[in-house]
């Protein structure tokens, strides 16, 4: 008897517990009014509509004569759909054979594919690969800084409206690295020697490489700052030398803060050298290092646009690493365009390690779809 009359009690209290109450016969009701849950816009992603494989590809910039068709290089163009290709050599053909040139590697471009990154070193001095009829000559990084910053900005629209019209949309310049002193010049085989430099201080390597980024950028080309986080105190050259270490450089070194200033001011690629910095990550040369480009470049400076490498197929500092290897690990580290431009045949191999590697690694996936986003969204926003 005492369970029975418990129990209406017990379900009674279940139902104030639980919000169910029925309200009493002949209540009036109470409408509650509820807001229509908005519909959530989707967010658009650039790569959306891409396979792994066209990601993958976008993560590519391929060696070419400047002044012929290398055949490795147009088939990744128009078989892998890779990012970009890269006059290399030296051509004193012109502007308009330049521009004929280009018209078969963007031709042969899938449709619906990003557009193609064309690039070329136009420095000044011994650095400039287009010359001819249509380009002028242009004299060296220290040689353009004589004649004060205001000018090199000028002087580099000019420069740079030739490329525009010949389709190339990119060039890896100006060089942003500091060679200490005049007197370290000649110890310092990659950029002093070359008189590559615009200064030997940040304040003038910022000023001078700075007006000549803007001056590309009103062109419409696209600029590259080189070499993060600095080749301005290494004796040896990474192209021709193996185990080039620089001691000197470190996270706080004024040729790292100079990048600060100058991502600022507008967009831009940064090229990341293959030496090794003793100061910021000894273990692995600096295209490899996550302590370099994601650590110091994209965490500490804050730099989220397009990170590239240096060649990455032929020179002696990574011959070391096997061809797959050396693409790998630049993705890893945090890189998201791999120039592969001295020696165009490696490519397949790079190409295939990529792939392979983020189709069996989830995490290694996402970064190729964070590099080929980057990359995507930079092409669209610039010119």
């Amino acid at each position: 008897m005492r369970t029975r009359r418990l129990a209406p009690v017990i379900m009674v209290a279940a139902l104030l517990l639980s919000g169910c109450v029925a309200e009493p016969a002949g209540a009036p009701t109470t409408a509650t009014a509820v807001a229509p849950t908005p519909t959530a816009t989707p967010t658009y992603d650039p790569i959306a509509g891409m396979t792994l494989a066209q990601r993958v590809g976008q993560l590519f910039m391929v060696g070419t004569p400047a002044d012929g068709v290398d055949p490795t290089a147009l088939a990744a163009v128009s078989e892998d759909a890779i990012g970009g290709i890269f006059l290399r050599g030296r051509s004193d053909a012109g502007s308009a054979a330049t521009a004929d040139l280009v018209a078969q590697f963007t031709a042969a471009n899938p449709a619906g594919s990003p557009p193609l990154w064309v690039a070329t070193d136009q420095e000044g001095g011994d650095v400039q690969v287009l010359s001819g009829p249509g380009f002028d000559d242009m004299p060296t990084a220290l040689t353009q800084a004589q004649a004060g910053c205001d000018a090199v900005g000028a002087e580099a629209q000019r420069w740079g409206a030739p490329l525009a019209q010949a389709g190339v949309t990119m060039n890896l310049a100006p060089v942003a690295d500091i060679v200490t002193s005049p007197d370290t010049e000649r110890d310092n085989a990659p950029i002093g020697r070359l008189h590559r430099n615009y200064g030997y201080d940040e304040a003038s390597v910022v000023d001078c490489a700075g007006s000549f980024a803007t001056g590309m950028r009103t062109a419409g080309v696209l600029p590259t700052f080189k070499h993060f986080p600095g080749l301005g105190r290494t004796t040896a050259n990474t192209d021709y030398s193996a185990d080039v270490v620089d001691t000197e450089i470190t996270a706080s070194s004024p040729d790292v803060d100079a990048y600060r200033t100058l991502l600022a001011e507008g967009p831009a690629v940064v090229m990341v050298s293959t030496a090794v910095y003793q100061g910021i990550d000894p273990s692995a040369p600096a295209a490899f290092s996550s302590a370099v480009v994601t650590a110091l470049l994209r965490d500490e400076l804050g730099f989220d646009g397009v990170v590239m490498t240096d060649d990455l197929s032929a020179t002696a500092q990574v011959a070391a690493w096997s061809p797959g290897d050396r693409a790998v690990l630049a993705v890893r580290a945090g890189v998201d365009l791999l120039l592969v431009s001295a020696d165009a045949g490696v490519f397949p191999e790079m190409y295939d390690a990529v792939l392979q590697a983020a189709e069996s690694d989830p995490a290694f996936a996402a970064q190729v779809d964070a590099a080929a986003r980057r990359i995507v969204e930079l092409k669209a926003e610039f010119p």
